[in-house]
């Protein structure tokens, strides 16, 4: 048995969870993840967001000594005995069968992100034969010239970590700000909970730290062997309560479309709708591109970013991409 390998995301050295650090054990080749502290706050935190008016059912006498649902209750909705649910809320998840998971997920409501969450948790506390999730830190050549050839709109490729590993010339002039520190790679949680320009970049700053650390919980259930999400983790966790607080609430999130306010240094406020798609040829890693609305002041915003950004030398190539390299069967 390797010694025990805490995740920042379970051990209580960042603060406000009280859970106990995952443990690896690997026999052979079978790979295994002790989730439990995990899986129980996770489920208990949902439990605590449903009363028992939404779901139809009579409050009951009493005082009830934690908020939403008691256990009996998610028990009853799921049409499962109160011993076998508090035994899957204590983390005792392995083995549980999809149509169960389903009726725990509509008991407690969970909307499809956080369903595909439990989900992710289940199948991560199953022992596994497959060979664990290789974590993409650079981006093959083409798909860097496809970023490249989006000359209208700000797009970039990013991982579960929030890495900006490609960007084109405009999403570069857009996130000018998030490239001045010299880390690399970029990265957006980082600059939203350790730069205080964040505040003034993101007009709605309350929103993009929630949607950050909703991504980063999300990525950390469905990735849990991630040694790099758990130091980005541990760093945010050390250095932000803001960080703390926000990853001890367990949201999760699916980020494919929407809309983001921006204000940027240089030309002022961006209304932009973004759509982000995730890239079957690449596992793991994030197609965003933002528009704006045809005829709208952040169209005319975008046209002086990017006139902005050609007078403006490149200090770098891409942080990330692959070098440049004779086409195979994979790229291109």
């Amino acid at each position: 048995m390797q010694p025990r390998c805490g995740r920042a995301w379970e051990g209580g050295s960042i603060g406000g969870t009280g859970s106990t650090p995952l443990r690896w054990t690997s026999r052979r080749t079978v790979f295994d993840v002790d989730n439990r502290a995990e899986i129980r706050e996770f489920l208990a935190s949902r439990r605590a967001k449903v009363s028992p008016d939404q779901v139809g059912l009579p409050a009951g006498g009493g005082k009830r000594r934690v908020p939403g649902l008691r256990r009996e209750e998610v028990a009853v909705l799921a049409g499962v005995s109160t011993d076998w649910y508090t035994r899957l809320e204590k983390g005792h998840i392995s083995g549980v069968s999809e149509d169960v998971l389903d009726a725990v997920a509509r008991a407690l409501r969970l909307d499809e992100a956080e369903r595909a969450h439990l989900f992710d948790l289940a199948r991560a506390a199953r022992p596994s034969r497959a060979p664990r999730r290789q974590h993409r830190n650079q981006v093959r050549p083409s798909l860097q010239r496809v970023v490249d050839a989006m000359v209208a709109a700000p797009a970039f490729v990013r991982n579960g970590r929030l890495d900006l590993l490609a960007i084109n010339t405009l999403g570069r002039a857009l996130y000018a700000p998030v490239f001045d520190d010299p880390s690399r790679p970029a990265n957006l949680a980082r600059f939203n909970f350790l730069d205080p320009r964040a505040r003034d970049f993101y007009p709605d700053w309350d929103g993009a730290a929630h949607t950050s650390v909703a991504l980063l919980r999300t990525e950390a259930g469905r990735d849990p062997h991630n040694r790099d999400l758990t130091a980005l983790v541990g760093e945010l966790a050390t250095r932000s309560e803001e960080f703390r607080t926000r990853w001890a609430a367990h949201n999760v999130r699916l980020h494919q479309r929407g809309s983001k306010s921006f204000h940027h240094p240089v030309v002022g406020p961006l209304e932009l709708a973004f759509d982000a798609m995730d890239l079957p040829a690449d596992p793991g890693l994030t197609l965003t591109v933002y528009t704006a609305d045809p005829g709208s002041p952040s169209e005319d915003g975008l046209r002086l970013l990017a006139s902005w950004a050609a007078t403006v030398a490149p200090t770098e190539t891409p942080p990330h991409s692959a070098p440049t390299s004779a086409p195979t069967s994979k790229d291109g």
